[in-house]
C-alpha cells in the first residue's frame, strides 16, 4: 500500500478578495497545511498539487497570469513537489495525474482542497472509479453557499451534504485531527 496526498485547487481566488470566495477557506487551508507537513516529513515524494487554470475567461476566476490562479501560500509547493495543471473539475480528466500516481505505485489517496461540491466531489469519485482507495479530510476542504430557483443552501449544509454523500461508498471521511492522530 502506497499513499499519496492530493491537494486540489487551494488557490488564491477562493480566499477573501478572490474572484470566487469560499466559506472559511483559511481554516480549510490551515488543516490542509498540517496534513501536507506530515507528508513532507514522512512521504515527501508522494505529494501532488493540482492547480486549476481556466481554459475559458468566461469562467471568471483562475484566469491565467493572475494572482488568483496561484496556489495559496499556506500550501505552496516546495522543491520538486509535483504540480498538475487541470482545466476541468475532475483532477484526472485530460491531465497527467494518473500517470504520476502509477509511476510511484500509489494505491491510496488522501484528498484535501477546494471546492467540495465541485472539484473535490469530481476528483474523489473519479479516483474510486480508477481503483484508488480514498481518504477525504473534510475539514481541509471548503465550499460555498449554493442557490437554485428560489432556494439557497448554506455553505455548511453544502459541505455536509457532499462529504456525507462521499462517505462510505467513495471515501473514508475524517477530520485533520483524527487523520494526524
Amino acid at each position: 500500500m502506497t499513499t499519496a496526498l492530493i491537494l486540489v485547487d487551494i488557490q488564491n481566488d477562493y480566499f477573501p478578495n478572490g474572484n470566487m470566495e469560499l466559506s472559511q477557506p483559511e481554516q480549510a487551508a490551515a488543516n490542509a497545511a498540517k496534513v501536507l507537513e506530515q507528508f513532507r516529513t514522512e512521504h515527501k515524494d508522494l505529494i501532488f498539487h493540482v492547480q486549476h487554470i481556466a481554459a475559458d475567461p468566461a469562467m471568471g476566476f483562475f484566469l491565467p497570469d493572475t494572482n488568483g490562479v496561484e496556489i495559496h501560500e499556506a500550501v505552496k509547493p516546495k522543491g520538486d513537489e509535483s504540480v498538475t495543471i487541470k482545466h476541468f473539475p475532475n483532477s484526472f480528466l485530460q491531465t497527467d495525474l494518473e500517470s504520476k500516481l502509477k509511476e510511484k505505485g500509489v494505491t491510496d489517496l488522501v484528498v484535501v482542497g477546494m471546492m467540495t461540491h465541485m472539484c473535490i466531489d469530481a476528483t474523489v469519485r473519479a479516483a474510486v472509479d480508477m481503483g484508488y482507495k480514498v481518504t477525504l479530510i473534510e475539514d481541509a476542504c471548503a465550499t460555498r453557499e449554493l442557490s437554485y430557483a428560489d432556494k439557497t443552501v448554506t455553505a455548511e449544509q453544502v459541505q455536509y451534504a457532499f462529504v456525507g454523500a462521499l462517505n462510505g461508498m467513495y471515501a473514508q471521511v475524517t477530520s485533520a485531527e483524527a487523520f494526524l492522530g
